[in-house]
């Protein structure tokens, strides 16, 4: 299949709040942040191996709003579509948010992605996404509000009042892990969907890359999504190594759903999951991943006795 490449960028974990749904840390606060040289020299190697996409994302990016900045310059010079995930600390006045935004945007940004739940509003005043938002439609950044959300009752006034601002936004479920891994889950009334993921990778501060940018990086049972570390390896080893990797491949293309089927999973148990969950059944197993591992080394010859019975790429209607 063809591969765009496309990463989150988390140039750090620091954080200015601390929201209680957080998937990118577990219980305690981590302040691992890139070397800013190093940071130039890793884009300059996505430069060179035709990464098309960079996510600068983490903890608070604009914490380092200076080296962020002249990051995105460097995407810009050499045309890579960059992207900033924050969460809005700095727009709590118009004119403070104008001038941020028109900066960005002199930079080179490309689209702006602001997030906001009703744990972000326990930190941040709803007021500066409007702000954001207003600064972003004023000097023609795109942008987007990343409304994330477990779809209970209790979050419709919160995007109501997106719709009351007219501002652009989509919904994001909760990811239940690092501190949202407690959360109490509301029910699933959903049809029996493929779960297909599009397996953006995720570079961490120290240097670990991803195949996942969502919860891969806690499955640490398997470290079944650990590509490995920029020290030792290559940005296009490690980028050849996840498009090379026929179960990511599987799970851009079959779907979640269907890979838990072959491996035994009830229908009445799949719809229960949402996609991260029902990724970490699978694949932080060491037992799941070997079985699945084994019977794509099996595909066209007789399976073995303590196989599923088919070979996982004949799992298909």
């Amino acid at each position: 299949m063809n591969n765009v490449r496309h990463i989150a960028f988390g140039y750090s974990t620091k954080c200015n709040i601390r929201c209680n749904h957080c998937v990118a840390v577990d219980g305690l606060t981590q302040n691992a942040t890139m070397e800013f040289h190093a940071a130039k020299s890793i884009i300059q190697q996505m430069v060179d191996c035709n990464v098309t996409g960079i996510s600068f994302t983490a903890g608070e990016p604009f914490i380092f709003l200076n080296d962020i900045s002249n990051l995105i310059g460097l995407c810009s010079k050499n045309s890579i579509y960059s992207r900033v995930v924050t969460n809005g600390f700095w727009a709590k006045t118009q004119n403070q948010s104008d001038n941020i935004v028109s900066g960005l945007l002199q930079s080179g940004l490309s689209q702006l992605r602001i997030s906001f739940s009703r744990w972000h509003q326990k930190n941040i005043d709803r007021k500066n996404i409007v702000n954001a938002a207003s600064s972003c439609k004023k000097y023609g950044l795109d942008y987007f509000i990343s409304f994330i959300t477990d779809f209970s009752e209790e979050d419709d006034r919160y995007e109501q009042f997106l719709r009351d601002n007219n501002l652009k936004f989509f919904p994001e479920p909760v990811i239940y892990f690092g501190r949202a891994k407690g959360f109490k889950h509301n029910s699933i009334l959903t049809d029996y969907h493929p779960n297909i993921c599009s397996m953006n990778p995720y570079l961490s501060p120290e240097l670990d890359m991803f195949a996942c940018c969502d919860a891969g990086s806690h499955f640490t049972k398997t470290d079944f999504f650990l590509l490995g570390n920029l020290k030792d390896k290559s940005v296009d080893e490690l980028f050849r190594k996840k498009e090379e990797n026929s179960l990511y491949c599987l799970i851009k293309t079959m779907g979640l759903t269907n890979i838990a089927s072959y491996m035994g999973f009830a229908a009445s148990e799949i719809v229960q999951y949402r996609k991260c969950e029902l990724c970490e059944k699978l694949f932080n197993s060491v037992a799941n991943v070997r079985i699945l591992e084994e019977s794509l080394e099996e595909s066209g010859e007789e399976p073995r006795k303590e196989s599923v019975g088919y070979s996982l790429m004949n799992w298909t209607r």
